[in-house]
């Protein structure tokens, strides 16, 4: 049985642990004996977070009822993302969803929309959503559902309480848990971790280890020296101004099942309903925004009632490891990776990261082959969502900011998303753009003989290709929502259409589904209260 020692709390920590936890120990079998230590001198940084659908099965895998971990983490329902003033600064908002509808065998809806006039926004030509978050509608019925296919939606959370809750119940279900502070760590001969030696003089071996501590990263970077790869040229925003605002102090009446993301003058403001607050946070450059100005910028985005809140400032760097996994340890978490939180994958990297630990779990002694292949689809994933967000700033056509013209220069746009950008000017967007796939033992392929070439030509331990679009996160859906949101293609279809086009349709199935939905879905709000008992808070304007 394998020892496993997690370093470092949190949603990364503890989902690691109750994950892993409930995929490799059930049904009697135990195949990894699971510890995890948190310092009690590590403050923790509460914000208000959102997910994307996947977290559904980590929830799953851990038995979790969805009821349960709502009322739990005061959770909300969350449909799609929407932005606001990212394009030109004049009010202008589009929606990115989770669910859209495939009118058929053959999916053709980005095209006839660049076909069109464009008189309706592209997303809501072939998504319900948009129109459900804008009347704030649950994805959920109050009785049986029998409103045709299931609404596709994730959640807002409270990370804070959803660290505690999985504690909670990976505790109960047999995973060791240190509060002590590690001071020191114990390297064996080659180079492998061999133990962490705790300040109330534990001393802690194990067979695998999980860095968890954040940026802090105390083993892969402290001990283990893995590389830091900085996303900085493509991602300027380097600061988060967060503020929380309690319902008891200012409820608006109502709880968006969305999330809004809203650009500012160097950066953008995140705002995520909860039970019982808002959570708002400042995402900007420091090299364009004073701390001073943040402040008055994310208070005049809240009003009047924010003049006394708290805000609390948190300072990141995005980036990730050139190889989360070295020798024994895994970074998993912060200490693996950030990336700005835009598109809400900063609990959906930890939940990756577990997910293919438990599908690359060691059981043997030889770790190389199972390392090269987790390095290769993090290091894909990370590429992925960099590309996607970077993807939202260059797409802009503001200038009214110093911040806003220098997002748009070329050197702030990665080569990879400068080639798929000049190749979807040549044909739409299309599934097959996103496809990948190499294992360790094979071998690469000589064109010029054409068969595969000599073993000598490759070490099992590297893969030398560019990371590409693998992991089916941010798809052909995905895109078409970002870049017709944002206007692409405008003038080219002008002239390759003619400027007198017709008007942009909404297909028929999600036009009767809206028809009835405010017959079938109760406000979001409502839902809360009735199913989670959320508290009927007051309105106050």
């Amino acid at each position: 049985m394998k020892r496993l020692l997690i370093v470092g709390g949190g949603s990364a920590g503890w989902m690691a642990a109750a994950y892993l936890n409930a995929a490799l120990n059930y049904e009697g079998r135990k195949v990894v004996d699971i510890s995890l230590i948190e310092s009690p001198d590590v403050p923790r940084i509460g914000v208000g977070e959102a997910t994307v659908p996947s977290i559904k099965h980590s929830l799953a895998v851990i038995g979790l009822n969805e009821h349960e971990f709502l009322r739990r983490v005061d959770g909300t329902f969350k449909q799609s993302i929407k932005f606001v003033n990212w394009l030109h600064n004049r009010g202008e908002h589009y929606y990115h969803p989770f669910g859209r509808h495939q009118p058929g065998p053959i999916d053709d809806s980005g095209l006839q929309w660049l076909r069109s006039n464009r008189s309706l926004p592209f997303i809501e030509t072939v998504s319900a959503h948009p129109t459900l978050c804008e009347l704030n509608l649950a994805p959920q019925m109050l009785g049986k559902w029998d409103f045709g296919e299931y609404l596709t939606y994730a959640y807002h959370m409270n990370a804070l309480k959803f660290a505690d809750y999985l504690s909670e119940v990976a505790t109960k279900r047999g995973v060791k848990h240190y509060r002590d502070h590690v001071n020191d760590v114990e390297m064996t001969e080659d180079g492998s971790i061999a133990a962490v030696m705790t300040r109330s003089g534990l001393r802690l071996e194990a067979d695998l280890f999980l860095d968890c501590t954040g940026f802090a990263a105390l083993l892969i970077e402290k001990k283990l020296a893995s590389k830091w790869v900085d996303f900085s040229s493509w991602l300027l925003c380097d600061r988060a101004l967060t503020m929380p605002v309690d319902y008891a102090e200012h409820y608006p009446g109502f709880v968006r099942p969305y999330t809004i993301s809203t650009a500012l003058s160097a950066g953008w403001v995140w705002d995520i309903p909860l039970q019982n607050r808002r959570g708002v946070g400042y995402v900007h450059s420091s090299a364009f925004l004073s701390e001073d100005a943040a402040e008055r910028e994310i208070r005049a985005y809240e009003g009047g009632h924010a003049d006394n809140l708290d805000t609390r400032m948190v300072r990141f760097k995005v980036g990730m490891r050139e190889k989360a996994w070295v020798k024994n340890c895994i970074a998993i978490g912060l200490a693996g990776g950030f990336l700005e939180p835009i598109e809400s994958t900063g609990l959906y990297l930890s939940d990756l990261a577990t997910v293919m630990l438990s599908e690359h779990f060691p059981l043997g002694d030889d770790m190389a082959p199972l390392r090269m292949r987790f390095n290769r689809i993090m290091s894909n994933r990370f590429y992925e969502v960099l590309d996607f967000i970077n993807l939202h700033y260059c797409m802009t056509q503001r200038n009214d900011t110093e911040f806003w013209r220098e997002v748009q220069r070329s050197e702030h746009i990665n080569d990879r998303l400068q080639n798929k950008l000049e190749f979807w000017r040549a044909k739409p967007v299309a599934n097959v753009d996103f496809e990948d796939q190499r294992f360790p033992l094979q071998q690469p392929v000589d064109a010029s003989l054409g068969h595969s070439a000599p073993a000598t030509a490759m070490d099992e331990l590297t893969d030398p290709r560019v990371p590409v679009d693998t992991g089916k996160l941010f798809t052909r859906s995905s895109y078409e929502a970002i870049l017709y949101g944002m206007d692409f293609m405008r003038s080219e279809c002008d002239v390759r259409f003619g400027k007198n086009r017709a008007s942009s349709t909404v297909y028929l199935p999600i036009q009767q589904r809206l028809a009835m939905a405010s017959h079938k879905l109760p406000p979001h709000d409502v839902w809360l209260q009735q199913v989670l008992g959320m508290p009927a808070y007051v309105q106050k304007r």
